[in-house]
């Protein structure tokens, strides 16, 4: 069982901004910017590890859900635009990277910030409430 899987059965705790029956999204503990999102689809086990193995209805829900996340963080954040990165190397658990930025260099992924765990649960509870319902 991956570590996203333990967040999402509340096994370890997290920040979340959005759930639905497929999807979990929450803060990054590690962000490269205030407002960093990680949607992570609701697998069993074996979880899969790349984004292109999951079917192709559970992809696009992926986006549509990540979608309404985005329009939340950039409410809750202002940003220009909100990015998204599909790495995947460090869990292996499909997972999408959203990112508030205002300049390209925003999506560093070698500048991770810290943020105190009340102002991440501030940010959390922002974007959450940017949300439509999902």
């Amino acid at each position: 069982m991956t570590i996203f899987s333990k967040i999402i059965n509340g096994e370890i705790p997290s920040f979340k901004v959005a759930e639905d029956d497929h999807f979990y999204a929450f803060l990054d503990i590690n962000p490269v910017q205030k407002g960093h999102v990680l949607v992570v689809p609701k697998l069993p086990e074996p979880e899969a590890d790349y984004i292109f193995d999951l079917d192709d209805d559970l992809l696009k829900d992926m986006m549509v859900f990540a979608k309404k996340v985005a329009i939340g963080i950039r409410q809750a954040t202002d940003c220009k635009r909100v990015g998204v990165a599909v790495i995947g190397l460090e869990v292996h658990h499909v997972h999408m990277h959203l990112i508030p930025m205002n300049q390209e260099g925003d999506m560093d992924f070698r500048k991770k910030k810290e943020f105190p765990a009340e102002e991440m649960a501030e940010m959390a509870n922002s974007i959450a409430q940017a949300i439509d319902p999902v």
